[in-house]
């Protein structure tokens, strides 16, 4: 097992430039570039028929993980603790996003990060913000307080993790 320690350790360790907000504003911003959207917690497509084939997860040291949304399984949201993506491809990795208002709207209401954005495989991007950055950010609208990440070799190590990390998610563990 890659444990969270040092999967974490090594995705922490060396910092890069830090991914800098792509505006100052929470209001979502078109990219001049592409047909992404962003707003400082994410990014995502417009268009309501795209389809990303990755989603980046950018940690707030400017190191980031992409996973091929076709390894993408459970999609789990509890509003108290956050967002478990579960990915198998190689291995079973799991994903923890934690914060406030994930499922809030942006982008005129089209788009949030839960059911209209993830599940339907149309965020580009999730970015772990900085304490500054979410007390800053106006109320109601979406932030992103930290990512976890974690690869399993095992199913025991996977419940492990989870009673460890993300104990709320373990009711669901039965039904995996």
């Amino acid at each position: 097992m890659l444990s969270e320690a040092s999967f974490l350790d090594s995705a922490r360790a060396t910092p890069r430039t830090a991914h800098a907000p792509r505006h100052a504003s929470s209001e979502a911003r078109l990219s001049d570039e592409s047909d992404e959207t962003t707003c400082p917690a994410f990014g995502f497509l417009r268009g309501i028929h795209d389809k990303a084939p990755m989603i980046e997860f950018r940690l707030r040291n400017g190191n980031s993980a992409s996973f091929a949304y076709g390894w993408l399984g459970q999609v789990r949201f509890n509003p108290s603790v956050g967002m478990l993506l579960k990915f198998s491809g190689e291995e079973v990795t799991l994903v923890w996003i934690t914060g406030s208002n994930l499922d809030a709207y942006v982008g005129a209401g089209a788009m949030n990060l839960t059911d209209r954005g993830i599940t339907r495989h149309r965020i580009t991007f999730v970015r772990e913000m900085d304490e500054d950055e979410v007390r800053k950010m106006p109320e109601g609208e979406p932030t992103i307080d930290r990512i976890q990440i974690a690869a399993f070799e095992s199913a025991d190590e996977q419940r492990e993790w989870l009673k460890k990390w993300a104990p709320a998610f373990m009711a669901h563990e039965a039904d995996t």
